[in-house]
């Protein structure tokens, strides 16, 4: 299907903003290699866990009882080793990544992270902070590229503050640039000029480091519905105008079966809540992708439910986590919800381990677990009829419906 070329002037108005930009057209040439490669199949894996802070550690026993069910289910082994990261980190080595962390996730075939921080490190100077430790994990393993998944579940479509006719059959996929923009740009800091302190950050792209993320998103996109909204500010940024540029070209080459869209990110803000089934992949740069993926979490209804990846060089492991936080006020009392980490392990197993089936099982897991009507308190909605479960009982219950399923074969990655 080819989509005419529009080209349109802007007209400076406050509904600039809000106008929508057509779908751009595309030449017949053959798409380049794909960022989306995994590890070749195997029988053993080395696989690095980083609980980090809060209720990392529980959500990652609860995790690893499900891997270690599904891997003596489908014949392979995963051989799973701890390592550092966080607030755990600076109290145990004054360092929010250290060096023997970094080597074994580089030595490992993909990498599995809990959550970091916590109330007790947030007055910390900026290099001791926990936030700290993931900048320097996504940096020194060039892990570019975070895809985030915001799927609506039948079971789970009432948790969602947005009306069931909103959110019903909404599945979006947010590919976000994650190493460069402004929280990586230089130069930075805070300066006293005239006598009073200036803070500043540099916005800043570079031309290759666009074309790999749209690479990226045009093989996300390519895989799901072919659908793909380039979000920017070109109206105002002149880091926006390059944005938009690249990825047109990227996509017009290399991608002519996808259509592309481009939205102004106030509008894209608005139209989430608005119009989410609009939506199928959407991509943009480090700080609009950082807020718009969190909105888009919230049409689940909970980001105790939501997967992430992060993926860089093909030759390189990802890291798979959860979005949400580490809840620091419920650690340690068997009220997290391991689900998004669980959910987050059969993205590893899709993108990394190249065992699609297996991570297929791993989902259908968690379906099957929501449908028996298990809630951890973050789903539990009042008059619902669903049975209240801590952490450990939810990981239990999914390691049993692991053994229990019969797997799908040849599922194809999306």
């Amino acid at each position: 299907m080819k989509f005419p070329i529009v080209i349109t002037s802007l007209l400076f108005t406050s509904t600039a903003a809000f106008a929508p930009i057509p779908p751009q057209s595309h030449s017949t040439t053959k798409p380049s290699s794909s960022y989306l490669q995994a590890v070749s199949r195997k029988d053993s894996y080395d696989i690095t866990l980083l609980p980090g802070d809060g209720i990392g550690p529980e959500i990652t026993q609860a995790t690893k009882k499900v891997l270690l069910a599904l891997g003596q289910k489908c014949g392979f082994e995963m051989n799973l080793r701890e390592a550092l990261i966080g607030g755990c980190a600076i109290d145990a080595k004054n360092d929010p990544f250290p060096q023997e962390s970094l080597d074994q996730c580089l030595a490992s075939d993909s990498v599995l992270l809990a959550c970091i921080g916590g109330y007790k490190w947030d007055k910390n100077p900026r290099e001791l902070r926990p936030e700290t430790g993931l900048l320097k994990m996504r940096k020194e393993m060039g892990l570019f590229a975070n895809l985030r998944p915001a799927k609506v579940l039948p079971q789970l479509i009432d948790a969602s503050t947005l009306k069931r006719e909103v959110v019903e059959g909404v599945d979006v996929m947010v590919v976000r640039e994650l190493t460069g923009d402004v929280y990586f740009g230089t130069p930075k800091g805070i300066d006293v000029v005239d006598g009073q302190r200036v803070g500043y950050n540099n916005m800043i792209y570079s031309e290759s480091e666009i074309d790999r993320i749209a690479r990226v998103a045009g093989d996300v996109a390519s895989k799901r519905n072919g659908k793909l909204c380039s979000v920017d500010k070109a109206n105002v940024l002149d880091v926006s105008q390059l944005w938009r540029d690249v990825v047109t070209d990227v996509m017009t080459k290399d991608f002519p079966n996808v259509e592309l869209s481009h939205m102004y990110v106030d509008n894209a803000a608005m139209q989430l809540i608005r119009w989410p089934k609009q939506f199928d992949t959407i991509v943009c740069g480090n700080i609009f992708g950082d807020i718009l993926s969190d909105e888009a979490s919230m049409l689940v209804g909970s980001l105790g439910m939501l997967p992430s990846a992060s993926i860089g060089d093909a030759n390189g492991p990802g890291v798979f986590e959860p979005c949400h936080g580490s809840a620091p006020d419920i650690a340690g009392q068997n009220k997290a919800n391991p689900l998004a980490m669980i959910l987050s392990a059969a993205m590893m197993l899709k993108y990394d381990l190249d065992r699609p089936d297996e991570a297929q099982l791993l989902e259908d897991a968690v379906e099957a677990v929501l449908d028996q009507g298990l809630r951890t308190a973050d789903i539990k909605q009042e008059g619902d009829g669903c049975e209240l479960v801590g952490c450990v009982e939810m990981g239990e219950a999914v390691a049993k419906q692991v053994e229990m399923l019969e797997m799908k074969k040849n599922v194809i990655v999306a």
